[in-house]
């Protein structure tokens, strides 16, 4: 019999293209993962999987079944979110992918006020670049993402949250002699700092400072902190969104230059699927996020 388990497993390869990644993904070994798959092969009759060395690649027939098994996943996903839902707008499980950029900063705040606002709501997190909880998101994998707007996806209605600055950080006592406020012609971008591919605020970066990939060192951190670790010790300077200074500025030895008006921002947003029917919850969790962001809470002061 097909069960709901090698389903959610072939969604998971399907998804990676990846064993040993897939098996992560939903936590259990890749042999496991691997005899699930086989004997779901054997079920239906088919070849769904190509195993190659490195890799998989679905069968014509594998993608053929995967429309079919997103579908039902989706459903039985809707049915068990409708049975857990009582009176309140948030109960039960719900499952939110959040940005690396703005994760670190929101999640000690908001979660705690989620939780004493709606004491029934069940939430898990997933941290992770935009393109891949946008494909969560769209895939049913997750219900709601927060993450730099716009997101221009079919079928994924957003909202506005709130508006987060943007700021230079220097090294306290470092070599770069900025003045306060900054334009974007006295940003040294030899000196610029960036985060790896695939983040967002890599590009807001190189927009607000006019610099182009050329004219940067081949170089990209993995995450904020690493970034303003390095910042510290006098390597270069980057681009700070507002929601991250508190929290790094305690541990790091950095000044923050704020620039010029206009003040470059990026504005952060939830996103959901507009077939999920969920536009009440979703209000109701943008509320707890903004009463939880001292940014937004700022902002309407």
């Amino acid at each position: 019999m097909l069960t709901l388990r090698q389903m959610r497993y072939f969604d998971a390869l399907a998804t990676t293209r990846h064993f040993g990644r897939a098996a992560e993904m939903v936590h259990i070994s890749q042999p496991a993962l691997s005899v699930q798959i086989m004997e779901m092969e054997e079920y239906l009759g088919a070849k769904l999987i190509e195993r190659m060395r490195t890799n998989t690649m679905l069968t014509q027939k594998g993608e053929e079944v995967l429309l079919h098994v997103r579908a039902i996943l989706q459903q039985v996903d809707l049915l068990e979110q409708t049975a857990r839902k009582g009176g309140g707008p948030l109960e039960g499980l719900i499952r939110i992918g959040i940005i690396p950029t703005v994760a670190p900063y929101l999640v000690p705040q908001f979660i705690p006020h989620l939780r004493r606002t709606y004491p029934s709501v069940d939430v898990e997190l997933k941290e992770a670049m935009t393109d891949r909880l946008m494909a969560d998101l769209s895939a049913g994998r997750l219900d709601a993402v927060i993450a730099a707007l716009p997101l221009d996806i079919e079928g994924i209605n957003t909202r506005p949250l709130f508006t987060d600055r943007f700021y230079m950080a220097v090294a306290e006592n470092g070599e770069n002699v900025l003045l306060s406020p900054l334009t974007e012609n006295e940003v040294n971008v030899d000196r610029l700092l960036l985060l790896e591919e695939g983040h967002c605020l890599r590009d807001q970066a190189l927009a607000v400072c006019s610099a182009s990939k050329r004219s940067l060192v081949n170089f990209g951190a993995t995450s904020m902190a690493t970034l303003l670790q390095m910042v510290s010790h006098d390597m270069g300077m980057t681009l700070i969104p507002e929601m991250a200074i508190a929290t790094e500025t305690s541990r790091n030895s950095i000044r923050i230059v704020p620039f010029a008006e206009p003040q470059p921002s990026r504005e952060i947003g939830l996103a959901w699927r507009r077939s999920s029917h969920r536009a009440k919850e979703m209000d109701a969790l943008a509320g707890a996020i903004i009463a939880a962001s001292p940014v937004a809470r700022d902002a309407a002061a």
